[in-house]
């Protein structure tokens, strides 16, 4: 060490950190030799904390605020170092500025398709994605669990290891929540309150606290997607064989017609285009089958009354207008007993006048 760096290590140093990035987590105060003077100033503003570390182990925690760094200030230290009488000698330690604000933004998805069980297609596949933030709640067990003594620690270094641990805490709660496919977009608030209360726990393993996690969307595969639009699609119409049959064959014609050859581009010919327009044929014919066919409703027999001449259904015993009785439909020979209709003259078996 030359004469001037000697002197200049001598001088009662002023300890601070001024963060200009924005993915910073952890910053090693460089100090000469790790020579820090007795009576060094340290300065900890808000957003931070100061972790000092003293032959690899932790010893003391400052809080935002200006602090001499003496044996008042350093009752651990002073206590490891047996510094009873104000000893103002440099000590070798270590001083980290660990940064409490949160950090937003920070993506989480799926690298692969997870599978899961759905009640109304089966086994299907989805992928999520979303963002999250967090922030330091505990330095000394951030210190001890992740960032150890590296000299510099950014965000870059743990968000790989959070956000395997969310991808894997939402697609467990989806798991055991078994909700249906086409209601997750319903659900993302309360999946992503009840994924952060499931998380929790384990992010205060690492010493940090999850503030918040949004899950910006859940979908199923390209080709699930396909299926769901076309089965919209014939919702549309219906959803019946015959309308399923009309749906194809009008999708055939319409990928025919945008062929620069017409139906001859398709490579089908007329073999092509008699099929389908057997396939018309045979939806219409059956969308006629299934129409209801106008029935002629045959109007009752109607006879007059006895009493006021209005007309009433030939079965009715009593007239509608004035009431009277009709008189039966059937009634029998004077002479044979036979039976004969309503108002007939002659007998049919005897010939007797009646």
């Amino acid at each position: 060490m030359g004469l001037f760096n000697f002197i200049k290590s001598q001088f009662i140093e002023v300890i601070e950190w001024t963060d200009s990035s924005s993915n910073v987590m952890v910053y090693q105060f460089p100090v000469e030799n790790k020579e820090i003077k007795m009576g060094a100033q340290l300065t900890v503003r808000e957003s931070q904390m100061a972790v000092f570390v003293d032959e690899g182990q932790l010893t003391d925690v400052f809080t935002p605020g200006r602090y001499t760094l003496d044996t008042q200030n350093l009752p651990v230290l002073t206590k490891l170092k047996s510094w009873k009488y104000g000893f103002n000698s440099p000590f070798k330690s270590e001083i980290y500025f660990v940064n409490t604000k949160q950090f937003t933004n920070c993506k989480w998805g799926t690298t692969n398709p997870i599978m899961m069980r759905d009640a109304e297609f089966g086994m299907i596949r989805i992928r999520m994605f979303g963002v999250y933030s967090f922030k330091v709640a505990d330095p000394t067990v951030f210190l001890r669990e992740v960032f150890g003594t590296s000299s510099l620690f950014t965000v870059d270094g743990i968000t790989g290891q959070l956000k395997s641990k969310i991808v894997s805490g939402v697609a467990d709660l989806l798991a055991e929540a078994a909700i249906p496919a086409l209601d997750l977009s319903s659900k993302y608030d309360e999946i992503a309150s009840m994924s952060k209360k499931k998380l929790d726990e384990s992010f205060k393993k690492l010493g940090l606290s999850l503030e918040s996690i949004v899950i910006e969307n859940i979908s199923l595969p390209e080709e699930v997607e396909k299926v769901l639009d076309k089965r919209t699609s014939m919702g549309i119409i219906g959803d019946s064989l015959n309308q399923y049959t009309r749906y194809q064959a009008a999708e055939s014609i319409r990928d025919a017609a945008q062929n620069p050859g017409g139906m001859a581009g398709v490579g089908v010919g007329m073999g092509a285009g008699m099929g389908i327009g057997n396939i018309f044929a045979e939806a219409f014919s059956t969308q006629q089958q299934k129409q209801p066919q106008p029935t002629t409703s045959t109007a009752p027999a109607k006879i007059k009354c006895s009493s006021c001449g209005a007309s009433i259904p030939e079965q009715a015993k009593f007239c509608l207008e004035c009431g009277t009785k009709v008189a039966p439909a059937i009634t029998k020979c004077s002479s044979c007993g036979n039976e004969l209709p309503a108002n007939s003259k002659f007998c049919l078996e005897c010939g007797q006048k009646q």
